[in-house]
């Protein structure tokens, strides 16, 4: 028979699980609600005079994907590289210091790593854009013509990397600190070196919860807003070209920079946007859901 605290704890634990839902629900249905005169009205309401809705919004979508996947791919080796310095190879008192450093930089604002892409990176890369368009112009991605400011997608998502860094390598960092001491151990004792054993050991151990970390990264990327804004000159424009002038807008910039000048279906137009990212961070998490699920099916099975 459970005790008086309990059920209290077990009610209040439902209320909470249970309230997460409705709010969720209910800014679901807000914005499918708001996105109805968007999606039915013709070329002349919708901004930029498009065809239709989705003619509108695939730039947008394009820009916020392809920004988040570049950053993610910039992301992901640093943060796995810094875990392992941390949890394996750097002395106590650095480990600690260095981990300090990583966690205050969750507590930077947005509108900082915005600033910082403008006046100091935007300038600083661009010389290595033009050498890079000088030398590898043959590779669709660093084709030209190069930005003379250095503002484009691909200092964006240089500027989401730093942003989505330290709540990678925090989850990391404590996923390889968790690794059973026995089994690093074991592998030592058997002649593996230390990069051997944490090939064998800590990475194989901390591989779901590696992909929970990239996919709240990849969240954290796709819904960023003042960085991206303030970085890039958007243009509703589909390419890949990672040094062009010309650089895809994203979702959330769009809206910020859109919504104040916003009326009548352009606000609607700039909701059902949202509703868009909306459902693309819910596949998100829900991807990041089934691979963790697959993952340790797959563990338990072996």
């Amino acid at each position: 028979m459970q005790s008086r605290g309990d059920r209290a704890f077990s009610s209040l634990a439902l209320i909470a699980g249970t309230t997460i839902l409705v709010i969720l629900g209910a800014v679901a249905l807000f914005l499918v609600v708001q996105s109805i005169p968007a999606l039915v009205a013709g070329s002349a309401q919708l901004p930029g005079e498009a065809a239709n809705f989705w003619a509108y919004v695939w730039p947008l979508a394009f820009g916020t994907i392809w920004a988040a996947l570049i950053a993610l791919v910039i992301a992901t080796p640093l943060a796995i590289g810094i875990a392992l310095f941390i949890s394996h190879y750097a002395p106590r008192r650095v480990a600690q210091s260095l981990g300090y450093v990583i966690d205050l930089l969750a507590a930077v604002p947005s509108v900082v790593f915005g600033l910082w892409g403008i006046v100091v990176l935007a300038p600083f890369v661009q010389p290595f854009y033009r050498g890079l368009s000088e030398n590898l112009g043959w590779i669709p991605l660093f084709a030209g013509p190069v930005s003379g400011t250095g503002r484009t997608i691909l200092t964006v998502a240089i500027v989401l990397a730093v942003m989505v860094l330290p709540i990678m390598t925090a989850i990391c960092r404590e996923l390889f600190l968790q690794t059973p001491r026995l089994h690093e151990e074991a592998a030592l004792a058997l002649g593996a070196t230390r990069w051997e054993m944490i090939r064998m050991s800590v990475l194989p151990f901390a591989r779901a919860g590696i992909v929970s970390a990239l996919m709240l990264g990849l969240g954290r990327a796709l819904g960023e807003t003042m960085a991206v804004a303030m970085v890039l000159s958007p243009a509703l424009v589909v390419n890949f070209f990672l040094l062009h002038s010309q650089n895809p807008n994203t979702i959330a910039a769009n809206i910020a920079l859109q919504f104040p000048e916003a009326s009548g279906v352009g606000v609607n137009a700039l909701i059902a946007s949202g509703l868009v990212l909306f459902v693309v961070t819910l596949l998100v998490n829900m991807l990041a859901r089934f691979i963790v699920g697959r993952r340790r099916a797959f563990s338990g099975a072996n």
